[in-house]
């Protein structure tokens, strides 16, 4: 994309300086300082005092929404009075026990302003130029090629897993069920499980970490996990209220790489932010460039 800097970024400068100099009236708003006599203070009351500085109802207004209830509005109030004296009391302690290089806060100050609007602008572009659709090319491409970075951090399984109290009718019946190869009887499940489980899953084409499957279960007590899944094909087992039905239809071991399955979703998220970057950059160089050819600007270099 070609931008023209001197149209394009004044533009974008102008907006973002009108937004940001009303932040910062807003906030200036907030922070009033109303001195002790004036024809305000004997209009409005305040609602809290730091030294010479007050803080007065009117600056409270827009911390709550009708929506809220009255006593949330309150707890909200409060907290923002709480947080408005701790920030003079620290303002104050700052500009007595240091001194402060006025012009070097200053330019703080603008650079962190100007860092802002960068910012701001930069999401603005990548909002408008990215593409977040990924094909299923473009995550076996990654995958194959970045299988070093999806080695896997602790055991996981494809398989099924039910939570049943012990008093759920035909109980017995459950483990059959379970591995059977019947599309009628794994219907039969899912609606016996539907009624009575207190937990379960069924997709067995989904990979699950085993640790938190077994969490809260007999099976959490497991000493060795990796010896264990590969003896334990099905099990049963009770507590005193539930009864656990696991089968495990696959697993991976820990320090193995990561079924693609597992790890699509991180997949996407990855080539996404990839692709934000990449349009920063972008973005930095086509205006650098543009500028450049126009010569917007000059560098000047000392004999």
């Amino acid at each position: 994309m070609k931008l023209k800097l001197n149209q394009c970024m004044s533009n974008t400068v102008i907006s973002l300086a009108a937004i940001s100099l009303c932040s910062v009236l807003a906030a200036c708003d907030l922070f009033k300082i109303k001195e002790a006599g004036s024809e305000l203070e004997s209009e409005i009351s305040p609602v809290a005092r730091v030294y010479e500085e007050y803080l007065y109802t009117e600056d409270l207004e827009g911390l709550t929404s009708e929506a809220i209830n009255s006593s949330d509005s309150t707890d909200i109030a409060e907290r923002y009075i709480r947080s408005w004296i701790k920030k003079q009391l620290l303002i104050d302690q700052a500009s007595t026990r240091i001194s402060f290089d006025e012009a070097e806060l200053s330019r703080k100050i603008l650079d962190y302003r100007y860092a802002l609007m960068v910012h701001e602008y930069k999401q603005y572009y990548i909002n408008e130029q990215l593409r977040t659709e990924v094909t299923e090319d473009e995550i076996l491409t990654y995958y194959n090629s970045n299988q070093d970075n999806f080695e896997l951090k602790q055991n996981i399984i494809r398989g099924i897993f039910i939570k049943l109290p012990r008093e759920a009718p035909k109980i017995n019946k459950v483990g059959k069920l379970i591995r059977s190869k019947s599309p009628k009887d794994s219907e039969e499940l899912a609606s016996y499980c539907f009624q009575f489980a207190t937990y379960y899953t069924l997709e067995d084409s989904v990979w699950l970490n085993f640790s938190e499957i077994i969490q809260s279960t007999p099976l959490a007590s497991i000493p060795n996990q990796e010896q264990y899944l590969k003896s334990n094909k099905y099990v049963e087992t009770t507590d005193q209220n539930f009864g656990y039905f696991l089968y495990i239809k696959e697993y991976k071991i820990a320090d193995q790489t990561s079924p693609l399955e597992f790890v699509r979703d991180n997949i996407k998220e990855i080539i996404v932010n990839k692709r934000k970057i990449t349009l920063a950059n972008r973005l930095e160089t086509d205006i650098y460039s543009e500028a450049q050819k126009n010569n917007d600007f000059e560098i000047y270099r000392s004999n």
